[in-house]
């Protein structure tokens, strides 16, 4: 029941199918659990399409880049508040209730988005989604683990790993089909209130974690829980297990402490498990500095910065890069154990760098060979529809189409009917410009300007997932479920974690803003440099502990792990 996170293997996916199979009940349980999974990528992932339709219909939204972060992010920012006191509503209450709650915070999340008269009601929308992703992000896994047979346990829970991705995924699909709905993101964000209630109804009928029961002293209760799950001749040392697990559990609180204050202290004194959080930390931020949620809160809106105008173009296009994350992640399961933790994540991040820079190269030549703005071509609607900015530049021959988006949020392209490369005109960002120019069936654009490098800059977005999703996707997870001792895990997993969600959080509240200042050339600039800085990081911090027991990884640690690039160290490739 304890040690974090476990790496299933082949045939521990084949003994899972076995077994559900045998004993659907287990199904039900693991299935019913992992709904959670599906709605915490489906609520991370509707927002990247439902943030264009938002500012379609709220203009304060279009030109205050700090409010669409802050929707996308106020999510991020209550699954911190989540994940905290998730820790906490588990112990205390139990599994199943702090299900049922994530699920209530799902629920009235969606519904009060779906419903939003303005942008502050959909912020508060997003801040009880991302209380209900928080909870979701460690119980969902939490109880699968506690409920299976430890012989299938790490298939059951990489599948809730899997159904993340998956609703990351299916939330793109349900943005695309709803891009012709009257209420277009209402939908999207209200959808999300379906799977909170059945995940709620199934929920409901379901038993307590066997584990928790055990704890709380009611041990018949979790006998005939375990009854359910294990054959009867295996029932008996399942009980005995649960006993010592739970009897030494309690032995390392009363050395290390029960309250959150006293852990951290314990954790940090401890030389070994400042070592290892020195490396857990490390993976942690270093995933979310590769810009990865950028890709995935803002795929559409990068998609428009690279030339296509057209918010369904732009949802289609994002479905492949959500859709190759999916597959990044099964593509893990099948190489972690073979080439190990460090020598992927070492690969991944060099990927992940080259395609950043590449992506940067492309958006500055993008820039620089914009169609030109022409005089004749902004007049051409009439006076009043022209940009003020541009009828008052001093340069105003030089303009391209970037100088004019970059000129002020009250401007916009129209590009040339003959052929959206020539010259164009810089207007005014309103509803009745947009409507002339689309009325000559010309294409309208507000946040990137047409590129013939625009076809170009999506592959190479997707080469950067695919760099990413089976390195630096799986990988940080798995080592910190591997690289603290025993008794420090829970806590040890826990800082870790919440260094993730900090950092997602300044990434995300920050990429639209950088942006606007320094270019979408020089934003992925950067996060090539924070990429290098995260890869020096690991090759000095972050051990192999591919195959090696906890003990081994202990001892690794407490005599200082020294690199060796691609190192084969002993025993590592015994297992």
């Amino acid at each position: 029941m304890e040690g974090g996170v476990h790496k299933a293997d082949k045939t521990e996916f084949t003994e899972c199918w076995r077994t559900s199979w045998r004993t659907p009940y287990i199904m039900r349980l693991a299935f019913s659990a992992g709904i959670g999974g599906l709605l915490f990528g489906y609520d991370t992932g509707v927002i990247s399409g439902a943030l264009l339709y938002i500012r379609d219909e709220f203009k304060s939204v279009d030109r205050k880049t700090w409010l669409q972060e802050t929707i996308v992010s106020m999510a991020v920012a209550g699954a911190i508040i989540g994940a905290a006191f998730g820790g906490w509503i588990n112990d205390k209450y139990g599994r199943k209730k702090s299900i049922l709650l994530a699920d209530i915070l799902f629920f009235v999340g969606a519904i009060v988005m779906a419903l939003s008269p303005g942008p502050w009601m959909i912020i508060i929308g997003r801040i009880f989604v991302g209380l209900g992703v928080g909870m979701a992000s460690m119980t969902s896994p939490l109880y699968i683990s506690e409920a299976s047979p430890a012989r299938i346990r790490g298939a059951l829970v990489s599948t809730n790993g899997l159904l993340i991705t998956g609703g990351q995924f299916l939330s793109y699909l349900i943005n695309l089909a709803f891009t012709k709905a009257p209420g277009t993101w209402r939908w999207m964000l209200g959808v999300a209130g379906l799977p909170a209630l059945v995940q709620f109804v199934l929920m409901v009928s379901l038993p307590e974690s066997p584990r928790w029961l055990y704890r709380q002293n009611k041990v018949d209760e979790a006998r005939e829980i375990l009854e359910k799950i294990y054959p009867a001749n295996e029932v008996e040392e399942e009980m005995k297990a649960l006993q010592s697990s739970i009897e030494a559990e309690k032995a390392d609180e009363s050395s290390i402490g029960t309250g959150m204050i006293s852990k951290v202290k314990s954790a940090w004194s401890n030389e070994v498990v400042r070592r290892g959080l020195y490396a857990g930390i490390t993976v942690q931020v270093a995933q979310q500095f590769v810009g990865i949620n950028t890709v995935m809160y803002y795929s559409p809106t990068i998609v428009q910065l690279a030339g296509f105008a057209s918010n369904k173009t732009a949802l289609a296009l994002s479905l492949i890069t959500s859709g190759l994350n999916a597959i990044g992640s099964i593509v893990s399961m099948a190489f972690v154990d073979r080439f190990g933790r460090r020598r992927l994540m070492i690969i991944s991040m060099f990927g992940i760098i080259v395609c950043l820079v590449v992506l940067s190269v492309m958006f500055f030549q993008a820039s620089v060979h914009a169609p030109s703005i022409s005089n004749t071509e902004s007049t051409y609607f009439g006076g009043n529809s022209t940009c003020s900015s541009y009828m008052t530049a001093p340069d105003a021959s030089s303009w391209n189409c970037m100088t004019c988006l970059k000129a002020s949020s009250d401007c916009a392209f129209c590009a040339n009917g003959a052929s959206k490369y020539l010259p164009g005109a810089c207007l005014a960002a309103n509803d009745v410009t947009k409507g002339a120019c689309r009325a000559e069936h010309r294409t309208w654009y507000t946040n990137g300007c047409p590129s013939k490098f625009g076809f170009f800059a999506i592959i190479v977005m997707g080469l950067y997932i695919i760099s990413y999703s089976p390195g630096m996707g799986t990988v940080p997870w798995i080592v910190n479920s591997e690289i603290y001792p025993l008794r420090y895990r829970g806590i040890g997993g826990g800082i870790a974690a919440v260094s993730n969600w900090v950092s997602n959080l300044i990434v995300s509240e920050t990429f639209l803003t950088l942006t606007e200042a320094i270019g979408s050339a020089g934003t992925f600039l950067l996060f090539a440099g924070f990429s290098f800085l995260g890869l020096v990081a690991i090759y000095f911090l972050v051990p192999e502990t591919k195959g090696l027991p906890f003990e081994e990884v202990e001892k690794m640690l407490q005599k200082g792990y020294r690199p060796r690039l691609f190192s084969k160290q002993k025993n590592v490739d015994s297992a």
